[in-house]
């Protein structure tokens, strides 16, 4: 991997030097492990000037065998206090370098960090990076992809395995505790974000955090839960019955979710703009009803992070590009009476490949459970 964290900096440097920045100063962790391979707790690393990049972080604590190693092009400096700030010995190290402009990721730096910057190197011209690193980022190779998709088979068999136990009695918290044991046994490095289950009037509910109520058969229950393997995360949603079979009301709110949600994966292609394909989920909600219910987004990026560009939704700019693994979520919640969720991971592939790539399999069938 060494080589494509180096192609990676590459990349980053010619950005840098077509905007006039001789180096530039990344502090988000996730794209320093996108571009290192590691990111270190507090670490940050320069891209330039001069023919070596530099990750500088403080001293590893104590047993932490959890960081991993920046490539053998990258040189380490560890700081020795513990007080020591990476960003000001990065800012010395491209006076050092002669370096004269220094490009820095503004949207995630404190304000007190680019002032120290600007003290520590008061001849350096400071520019704002932007979101270059997010960027490049966006688009994933192979190798990504395929930790993405051993993320989706690790979430999916922990769901898979759940929905096979005893659900009725048990409560929201206890579940979702048992879901995120099941992603670690099965040899992820953890939840990729709060593993969310929703029971009854909770069910269907996009930011649900799990309480103490317990299953109750009859009721809807919504579970959204995803695994993070070497560092990539996905995401799937699913909703199903306890315990008897489906009401009417319960069948028929299934039913528009799962077209809303077949509609959106469907319009996934490259080159399509991202917000066709929230208005090709939106627009089946909408015909049944539930206009706003959709909440602002059917769905997003997912990587290193769980939540990345692109976004769908109808303010979306921009279009798909082909190897972006994205979600597709439309759900609708009724207050007091719960509801239906359904998302899944995939990727956007060509016509020509077979159209995207689905990575999350569990069943998207109402099963009572």
């Amino acid at each position: 991997m060494s080589d494509v964290h180096a192609a990676r900096r590459e990349r980053l440097r010619d950005r840098c030097a077509a905007a006039g920045a001789a180096a530039a100063l990344v502090s988000r962790p996730a794209n320093i492990r996108y571009l290192a391979g590691c990111a270190p707790p507090g670490a940050v690393l320069l891209v330039g000037p001069g023919p070596q990049d530099v990750l500088v972080r403080r001293r590893p604590t104590a047993g932490d065998l959890s960081e991993g190693q920046p490539p053998d092009d990258v040189r380490t400096v560890v700081l020795t206090r513990s007080d020591a700030d990476p960003v000001v010995t990065a800012a010395g190290l491209v006076l050092d370098r002669r370096g004269d402009t220094l490009a820095v990721e503004e949207h995630h730096l404190t304000v007190a960090r680019h002032r120290v910057i600007g003290s520590v190197a008061p001849g350096v011209r400071l520019s704002d990076l932007g979101g270059a690193v997010e960027q490049l980022r966006v688009v994933k190779d192979e190798q990504e992809i395929a930790a993405i998709r051993i993320a989706a088979e690790l979430a999916d068999q922990a769901l898979g395995e759940l929905l096979e136990s005893i659900l009725i009695g048990r409560t929201e918290r206890h579940l979702a505790l048992e879901l995120e044991r099941r992603l670690i046994d099965h040899g992820a490095d953890g939840p990729a974000f709060p593993t969310c289950v929703g029971t009854g009037p909770h069910s269907g509910a996009a930011r649900h955090v799990p309480t103490d109520r317990r299953v109750e058969e009859g009721d809807f229950l919504t579970v959204r839960l995803g695994a993070c393997y070497r560092g990539y995360r996905c995401e799937v949603g699913r909703t199903f019955v306890v315990g008897t079979s489906p009401a009417d009301w319960q069948i028929e709110l299934y039913e528009l979710v799962f077209a809303a949600q077949r509609a959106g994966r469907e319009a996934l292609a490259p080159g399509v703009a991202c917000r066709d394909v929230d208005h090709a989920a939106r627009s089946v909600l909408a015909a049944g009803g539930f206009a706003e219910a959709l909440g602002e987004v059917t769905g997003h990026g997912v990587g290193l992070e769980i939540d990345e560009d692109p976004r769908l939704s109808p303010a979306a700019m921009g279009k798909l590009d082909a190897c972006v693994p994205v979600t597709v979520e439309p759900g609708v919640h009724l207050p007091g009476r719960g509801g239906v969720r359904i998302d899944d991971t995939l990727v956007v592939r060509p016509p020509t490949d077979g159209g995207p790539e689905l990575l999350t399999i569990t069943t998207k069938e109402l099963l009572a459970l």
